[in-house]
This record gives C-alpha cells, structure tokens and sequence, in this order.
C-alpha cells in the first residue's frame, strides 16, 4: 500500500477531488498555505495499492489546470505504508 500526499492548488482542489472519487479513490483533503507568495492550497491524502499509484497520479494529472510559465500545477510524493488500520 501507498499513500500519496498530492499537494494542489485550491482553484483545482474541487476538480482533482471529483476525478479522483469517480475513479473509485479515497481522498482526505487539508487545507494548507505554501509557496513563495502564501498562495492557499489543499493538500490530499490518498492511500491506494500499489498499482494504483500510476493511474491516481494520471487523474491528478488530467484534473489540475494548466499552469502559467514558472509555475507548477501539483507536488506530489508517494510514500511507503506499513501498517493501514480502520478502526
């Protein structure tokens, strides 16, 4: 299991979370500030399988909007899960 911890604009935050439940993903979104300029953001936590990580990264890709020169459109990381309990 993975966790992604995708790191997206708040204009694309309601788009990239619609795209990724549709596709069957569980999203947790925080709201977070960051960058150069204190820009709002959201940060989304999604656990997926490990095959999964390839597809969930093509939704974020797909649903973040194009960005001006300079900038980036998501900061994504994906990091290893060793335990994973629902209580």
């Amino acid at each position: 299991m993975k966790l992604i911890l995708a790191i997206v604009r708040d204009s694309d935050s309601d788009s990239v979370t619609r795209g990724l439940t549709s596709g069957k993903y569980r999203v947790t979104r925080v709201a977070s500030t960051g960058g150069l300029l204190r820009r709002g953001m959201t940060t989304l936590l999604i656990g997926v399988e490990t095959d999964q990580v390839d597809d969930a990264i093509q939704i974020l890709r797909e649903t973040c909007t194009p960005a001006t020169e300079g900038e980036k459109r998501a900061t994504i990381f994906v990091v290893p899960v060793d335990r994973f309990e629902q209580i």
